[in-house]
């Protein structure tokens, strides 16, 4: 399995801008630039911002396969992942799930969430620290 994305850049740094692409399309021609990086309020992605979406994305898939594979359907899950940086560097992530599972107890939930924080694709490819919280919900 191989999975692609491209980069388009026109201009220098502060003034120019991009666009991302990804194989599936869900991107297309996706708008970047320096102001979407670094400045708030503007229309546009970023780096970071992927990051944290595939980082969401793979770590709340690792809770609902652990989920499935001890024979309980969630309802839902909803996890954000927040991407901290200190100037220039990404110096760790926090995600938080909630989560809606019959059956299941609070302290049994945070164990799979711990598990899926260390253990996730992406999670594991990154070298920074990694937190987690979880929340069960009726």
């Amino acid at each position: 399995m191989k999975r692609t994305a491209t980069a388009h850049w026109l201009g220098n740094l502060k003034e120019g801008n991009g666009t991302l692409s990804t194989q599936s399309g869900i991107l297309t021609n996706a708008n970047y630039s320096f102001k979407t990086r670094f400045e708030e309020g503007l229309t546009g992605t970023n780096p970071e911002e992927l990051l944290a979406a595939a980082h969401a994305g793979c770590f709340t898939m690792s809770v609902v396969a652990t989920l499935t594979q001890k024979g309980l359907n969630p309802a839902s899950m909803n996890t954000e992942a927040s991407i901290i940086m200190e100037g220039l560097s990404i110096t760790g992530i926090h995600l938080s799930i909630t989560g809606s599972v019959a059956g299941m107890i609070a302290e049994e939930f945070k164990a799979i969430t711990k598990e899926a924080e260390k253990n996730c694709l992406i999670s594991k490819v990154l070298n920074i620290p990694i937190t987690s919280e979880a929340h069960l919900t009726a």
